[in-house]
């Protein structure tokens, strides 16, 4: 029998967090409907460790790590590969106009899986290259060396536009 009261209190994570969580997948991804399937996956797993997760007042850093290996999964699925790029819907922090939105997307897209999730945690969520390491499940050294190609790669396609 469940629980009413823990049943709520994952309701009201799931309110205040649902979008934030969709705009980590979709930078990891590429894709809304990849990104809306890899939270769904995240929260369906999340809620079962709710109890523990809770307790140990972590349910956010569980739902990102979740997001991140289930894309990383996803990507290594045989028909995962014979997929034609589709367009990108363009979300990015207020403040850009929408041309720099679309090219900033654009950029990032176009940077390897490991490179542009390395630069999203980092730079776009703020972890540190410790809890960047952990995420990704590789280590410290790694993650600072896909962050600067990462980086490298961004300023020289931002550069030319």
């Amino acid at each position: 029998m469940r629980d009413a009261g823990r049943d709520a209190e994952f309701s009201a994570f799931v309110h205040a967090r649902r979008t934030h969580l969709r705009r980590i997948a979709y930078g990891c991804c590429g894709d809304w409907h990849r990104a809306d399937d890899l939270v769904q996956t995240a929260l369906v797993k999340l809620y079962v460790a709710w109890p523990r997760v809770r307790r140990d007042g972590r349910e956010e850093a569980y739902a990102r790590r979740i997001i991140v290996r289930a894309g990383i999964d996803e990507s290594r699925r045989p028909w995962r590969r014979e997929q034609p790029g589709a367009p990108v819907e363009a979300t990015a922090p207020a403040g850009l106009d929408v041309g720099e939105r679309d090219e900033l997307f654009t950029a990032l897209q176009a940077l390897p899986h490991m490179q542009r999730k390395s630069v999203l945690l980092r730079h776009w969520l703020g972890l540190s290259v410790a809890e960047t390491a952990v995420e990704l499940g590789i280590g410290e050294g790694t993650v600072k060396s896909h962050t600067s190609r990462g980086l490298a790669a961004l300023q020289r396609v931002l550069a030319r536009t």
